[in-house]
């Protein structure tokens, strides 16, 4: 009899986890000042020249349920009271590289956060898997916006860099709620990824896709938009940056999806810059791009 009294509530708190997916469980507001990265935005212990912007605005770490899973994400908001249009920003990395953390925001969207934009990201669940279910930890953020006070949901965009863009096309084929997108730097076609970046297929592929040299071809084409862009939201749009010294993903993987959202008549644009996977001397160009992109389709 306990057996069965334990299975049943083990199954509704399942139940009940699941159902929640998206829920607010902890908001924390973020002291930038005494942060580690807070040598990185000040001098004599005042915010840079630069960085004085982030005056006028809150961070904020948060947690929230995704698939049943406690995942990790951020927010970043004007402190002046109104209802902000919404950009995700999913970054790149994995695990080992590219946490999502205040100065990450800083560096990729405070400019526009500084224009009138409430900006959320994830750092993606513990077990991530590259592409996999871990999209649903990018998907359910429309479900977490419900509850932060300052967010049109009405109005919402989105963000990705490199990895992070490769999660952006996979939210546009799982989402019509993303009135328009931008992707930077972003792989398209993970079958040459992996051939032009054997340690990346090694180290990552092999690591965080589930049944990777199992089922190798059919992972990898699920997580390469070359092979889906017609099931792409077709009432939403897309801008493209690619830097033209990029060693981690060539130009030419901005190119192959360019080429096919041109054969399908997408709402797109595509622009190049002279520059690294960062974009590391080309940030004012970038920051005018993304707000002047957003301002105008969102």
């Amino acid at each position: 009899m306990n057996r069965v009294l334990i299975a049943s509530y083990l199954l509704f708190l399942s139940t009940f986890t699941y159902g929640q997916n998206g829920k607010i469980l902890s908001k924390k507001l973020i002291d930038i000042s005494s942060s580690p990265y807070w040598y990185k935005l000040s001098e004599n212990d005042t915010l840079k020249v630069e960085y004085k912007h982030l005056n006028k605005l809150d961070f904020y770490a948060i947690t929230y349920l995704s698939d049943g899973l406690i995942v990790k994400g951020m927010i970043l908001e004007p402190k002046k009271e109104g209802l902000y249009p919404v950009v995700i920003f999913n970054r790149g990395g994995n695990i080992d590289a590219g946490n999502l953390d205040a100065y990450l925001l800083t560096v990729f969207t405070s400019k526009l956060a500084e224009q009138g934009y409430l900006i959320i990201g994830t750092n993606y669940r513990d077990q991530e898997e590259y592409g996999g279910e871990d999209i649903n930890d990018v998907l359910y953020l429309m479900e977490t916006l419900k509850e932060v006070k300052k967010a049109d949901i009405n109005r919402i965009g989105m963000f990705g860099w490199s990895r992070g863009g490769m999660m952006t096309y996979l939210a546009l084929k799982n989402s019509d709620e993303i009135k328009t997108a931008i992707v930077g730097n972003s792989p398209s076609d993970l079958f040459a990824i992996a051939e032009y970046r054997p340690f990346l297929e090694e180290k990552v592929f092999a690591r965080y896709i589930p049944n990777y040299w199992e089922d190798k071809e059919a992972e990898l084409k699920k997580r390469s938009v070359i092979y889906w862009a017609d099931d792409l939201n077709k009432m939403s749009s897309l801008l493209i940056l690619c830097g033209t010294k990029d060693r981690s993903c060539p130009q030419e993987q901005s190119e192959k999806i360019s080429h096919l959202l041109e054969k399908l008549d997408y709402d797109y644009r595509f622009k190049t810059y002279e520059t690294d996977h960062l974009f590391s001397d080309k940030r004012n160009e970038l920051d005018q791009e993304i707000i002047s992109w957003f301002n105008c389709r969102l």
